[in-house]
C-alpha cells in the first residue's frame, strides 16, 4: 500500500481548511443534496465530501458510507487532493496503490473510485468530491470526469459560504478582506438600512457599478411590496440585539437596476460594534440556482454521449409503466465485440460508434417507448406498446440489423452487430428489476449462442442463472475447506523412455459427487473471482511436491504448473513464484509455468513483464496447447520461452492426416529455429510416440505412458524414493 505523501504547502493547506470550522462532528448540511446529486447521477452507492486532517479524514457530507477507517495514510481522497483534475481508480485490486488497502480488502470492499479536488480561494486542497462501487468500473468517461467536476465546482461554492459566514461570526475584518472577492453576493447596512458596502459578487447581481452602494438603503434591494416586511425584521433584531429567532422570509424577489424581478435567497446575520449592530446579508439568485438544478436533474437522467436515459431513468421508467398496469417489453441490447473495436481504433471512433447506435435506436422507439444507455456499450429499451413476446422479438430482429448497417465514422466504415435480449410484462415479470434482470439473462443466452441474434426469456434461464449462482457458492466451500486436490501426469524423455517431470493438473474431490475433472469446473472457476487464489495454491502445492520428489530420489525432476488469467491481474505474479521457490527450498529450473495463447493475448504486458523477470531467473515457460491460435509466431518472437506443448488435436491426427502431420514438423522446424524445447500431449499409441521420436521430438506425455495420477500413485508407479527409477518401455 503506498500511503499518499506529504504536501509542500501541508502547513498553509491545514490552515486554510481550519477556516471553514468543520470537523468529524461538525459536518456541512448544505453540502447534502451534492453528494445525493453525485450519488443518483453516477448510479453509486457511496459519494461524499471528504476533507482532508493532518492524520485523519472525516466527512463534510455523505451518503451510502458505513463504518470505515478514518486514517489519512489509508484514504483515496489523501491521494486525489495531491493532483489536478480528476483521480479515477477503475479497479483498486489492480493499483498498485491500492491492491492491499484496508479499505480494499476488508469489509469496505473498495473497488472504484473517482474524485475531485476541492479547493480554498487561494488553491489550497481542502478535500475531495468522489463516488465509489464496490465493483470495478472500466466505463468512466471523459464525460462522466466533467459531470463530476461540476458537481465538484458547486460544492466548493457551498464551502466557500461556509467560510464567508463563519468568518461573520468570528473577528470581525475589513469589508475588502472579508468578501471582496467571495462569489457570494455580501452586503453590510447598518441599523438605519443604509448600505455600508457591497462586494461585486452583489453589484453584478442587480445591475450595479461598485460605486452605486453609497447612499443606498438595503430595503430597495427588494421588491416595493416586500420592503416593509424587510424594514420590519430589521427593526425587530435591532430591539431584540440579535437576529437569532427572527424567521427570514421563505421567499423574497429582488429587484435589479433595470427593474427586472428575480427570487432571492436570503440569510441576515449581525454583529454588535460600538454599541450599535452592523448586518450582513448573504444573497442568492435562487432563481439561477433552481436553472442549475433543473440541469443538474437532466444530467443526473441523461447520458451526455447519447443524450438517451441513463440506467437510473430506465429503471424508473420501467417501474412507472407496471406499477401503472400497462404492457411493457424490455430489449437489453450489447454490441458484440465492441470493445476490441474500441481498443483498435481508439475511443474517438468508439464514443463515434456508440452515438450513432444511440442515434439509431432513438429513431426505432420513436412514440413505442424509451431508449437508454445502460453503461459500456450496453444500450436498452422500454416499449410501452408491446405486450406479447413476438411484437418484441420483432423490434428486437429490426434493432440487429439497424445496427448492422455501416457505420463511418472519422473516416473509418465500421460494420457493428448485435445481441438482444427480451423480456414482456405481465407474462415473464411484474416487477420492473425483476423484468430487466430477466432480459438480461436472456441477453446473455444470445450471447452464449453466438451473438448477433435476438433470444426471449424463458424460465429455464433463471433456473440456470441460480444454478449458476450455487456453483459459484460450491466452489467457495470447496476453497475454504480444501476440496481441492492435485494429480500429476507424468512427462516422458522419448529417446530412453525416463521420467522427466509432470504436469499438476487440479481435481475436485466434491462430498456429494465424487471426484470431477477440469471439465466439469474449470470454466467456471477460471472465470470468476476464486481463480487467483485457487492458482496459487496450486503453484503453492505442486512446488512442495516438486520439492519432496527432488529430495526422495529425483533430483533432476521438473513440476509443469498451468496459470490462471486472473493471476497476472490481481497479483505481482513474478514475486509470487520466487516466494514459493524460496519457500519449498526448489531451484528455478525445477518449475515451468504454462499459459494459452489466450491468456498471453489479453494481458500482453503483463504476461512480457512477468515472464521475463522469471525467464532471467531460471523459471521455465512453455506454452501450451501451441498451433491451436492465430498468433504462434508473432507470440514466440515476443515471449521469453524455453518449450512448446503440441496440442492432443494434432497428435492424435498426425498418422491419418497428412496436414496434422505437416503442422507437427512445421512446430519442430520452428522450435529448433527458435532454439526450444517441445513436447507432445496427448500421445496415446506406440505408432505415434515413435513417429514423433523419428520426427525429432524431445519429450510426450499422454495415456500411452499414464493417466493422471493421485501423488502416492505417482512415486509408487515410478518408484521415486527406491533405489531404482522406472522407466517408460514400449
Amino acid at each position: 500500500m503506498k500511503c499518499p505523501p506529504a504536501m509542500a504547502t501541508e502547513k498553509e493547506r491545514l490552515v486554510a481548511l481550519s477556516r471553514y470550522g468543520l470537523g468529524p462532528d461538525r459536518p456541512l448540511p448544505s453540502l447534502d443534496p451534492v453528494v445525493q446529486i453525485a450519488a443518483r447521477m453516477f448510479n453509486m452507492p457511496v459519494a461524499a465530501v471528504n476533507m482532508i486532517g493532518n492524520d485523519h479524514v472525516f466527512f463534510a457530507a455523505s451518503v451510502g458510507v458505513g463504518e470505515v477507517d478514518m486514517g489519512r495514510d489509508v484514504s483515496f481522497c489523501a491521494h486525489a487532493i495531491t493532483q489536478d483534475g480528476v483521480m479515477v481508480v477503475p479497479d483498486a485490486r489492480l493499483d498498485e496503490r491500492f491492491h492491499d488497502n484496508p479499505l480494499v480488502t476488508g469489509d469496505a470492499n473498495l473497488r472504484f473510485y473517482a474524485g475531485v479536488p476541492l479547493l480554498s480561494p487561494d488553491g489550497h486542497a481542502l478535500g475531495a468530491l468522489c463516488i465509489i462501487d464496490g465493483k470495478p468500473h472500466d466505463d468512466f468517461s471523459a464525460e462522466d470526469r466533467q459531470r463530476l467536476r461540476e458537481l465538484a465546482k458547486m460544492a466548493s461554492d457551498r464551502l466557500e459560504l461556509r467560510r464567508v459566514e463563519l468568518s461573520t461570526e468570528q473577528a470581525r475584518q475589513p469589508f475588502e478582506e472579508f468578501a471582496k472577492n467571495s462569489p457570494t453576493a455580501v452586503v453590510w447596512f447598518d441599523e438605519e438600512l443604509r448600505i455600508v458596502a457591497w462586494n461585486e459578487a452583489a453589484a453584478r447581481m442587480y445591475g450595479h457599478g461598485m460605486e452605486e452602494s453609497q447612499g443606498r438603503s438595503a430595503d430597495t434591494l427588494l421588491v416595493e411590496r416586500e420592503r416593509q416586511a424587510f424594514r420590519d425584521l430589521v427593526a425587530h433584531a435591532v430591539a431584540a440585539g440579535s437576529v437569532d429567532g427572527i424567521e427570514m422570509p421563505v421567499e423574497a424577489h429582488g429587484v435589479r437596476k433595470d427593474g427586472t424581478e428575480f427570487q432571492l435567497g436570503l440569510s441576515l446575520f449581525c454583529w454588535r460594534e460600538n454599541g450599535r449592530l452592523t448586518f450582513n446579508a448573504h444573497l442568492q439568485d435562487v432563481t439561477a440556482r433552481r436553472l442549475e438544478e433543473s440541469e443538474l436533474h437532466r444530467m443526473a437522467s441523461t447520458d451526455l454521449l447519447t443524450g438517451l436515459a441513463n440506467r437510473a431513468r430506465f429503471y424508473r421508467r420501467t417501474e412507472r409503466a407496471l406499477t401503472s398496469s400497462q404492457p411493457a417489453a424490455v430489449v437489453m441490447i450489447d454490441l458484440d465485440g465492441f470493445k476490441d473495436l474500441n481498443d483498435t481504433l481508439g475511443h474517438v471512433v468508439g464514443d463515434g460508434i456508440l452515438s450513432e447506435v444511440g442515434h439509431r435506436l432513438q429513431a426505432l422507439v420513436a412514440n413505442l417507448g424509451i431508449a437508454a444507455r445502460i453503461g459500456g456499450d450496453e444500450f436498452a429499451l422500454l416499449l410501452t406498446a408491446a405486450a406479447e413476446p413476438d411484437e418484441a422479438m420483432a423490434l428486437a430482429r429490426e434493432v440487429i440489423q439497424d445496427i448492422a448497417r455501416p457505420i463511418v465514422i472519422d473516416g473509418h466504415e465500421v460494420h457493428v452487430a448485435a445481441s438482444c435480449g427480451v423480456s414482456v410484462a405481465p407474462l415473464h415479470a411484474q416487477e420492473a428489476l425483476e423484468l430487466i434482470g430477466n432480459a438480461d439473462l436472456a441477453l446473455f443466452q444470445a450471447k452464449r449462442l453466438g451473438g448477433g441474434q435476438a433470444f426471449a426469456f424463458v424460465t429455464a434461464l433463471r433456473m440456470e442463472a441460480a444454478a449458476r449462482r450455487l456453483y459459484n457458492m460450491e466452489l467457495h466451500r470447496a476453497v475454504a475447506d480444501g476440496e481441492f486436490v492435485l494429480f500429476y501426469q507424468p512427462q516422458i524423455r522419448l529417446d530412453d523412455g525416463a521420467l522427466v517431470g509432470a504436469e499438476a493438473l487440479i481435481r475436485w474431490r466434491h462430498p456429494l459427487r465424487g471426484l470431477l475433472s477440469p471439465a466439469a469446473f474449470l470454466p467456471a472457476l477460471d472465470g470468476g473471482p476464486l481463480a487467483a487464489t485457487v492458482g496459487a495454491w496450486i503453484l503453492d502445492e505442486a512446488c512442495a511436491q516438486a520439492a519432496r520428489w527432488r529430495r526422495a530420489g529425483a533430483p533432476d525432476f521438473r513440476m509443469g504448473v498451468n496459470l490462471f488469467g486472473a493471476q497476472f491481474r490481481v497479483s505481482r505474479l513474478a514475486d509470487e513464484v520466487i516466494a514459493a521457490l524460496d519457500r519449498h527450498g526448489l531451484p528455478p529450473q525445477a518449475l515451468e509455468l504454462e499459459i494459452t495463447e489466450n491468456i498471453a493475448l489479453d494481458h500482453d504486458e503483463l504476461v512480457v513483464e512477468a515472464f521475463q523477470r522469471l525467464r532471467d531467473y531460471g523459471v521455465g515457460v512453455a506454452f501450451d496447447d501451441f498451433g491451436t491460435g492465430y498468433a504462434s509466431l508473432s507470440l514466440l518472437k515476443r515471449y521469453p520461452l524455453t518449450r512448446i506443448k503440441m496440442d492432443r488435436s494434432f497428435v492424435q491426427g498426425m498418422l491419418e492426416s497428412e496436414r496434422d502431420a505437416s503442422v507437427i514438423r512445421a512446430v519442430l522446424d520452428m522450435s529448433r529455429a527458435f532454439d526450444l524445447e517441445t513436447i507432445a500431449e496427448g500421445v496415446e499409441t506406440e505408432e505415434q510416440r515413435q513417429a514423433l521420436q523419428a520426427a525429432g521430438c524431445e519429450e510426450a506425455q499422454g495415456y500411452l505412458f499414464n493417466r493422471p495420477l493421485p501423488s502416492e500413485q505417482f512415486e509408487e508407479a515410478y518408484r521415486i524414493g527406491s533405489a531404482s527409477q522406472q522407466r517408460f518401455s514400449a
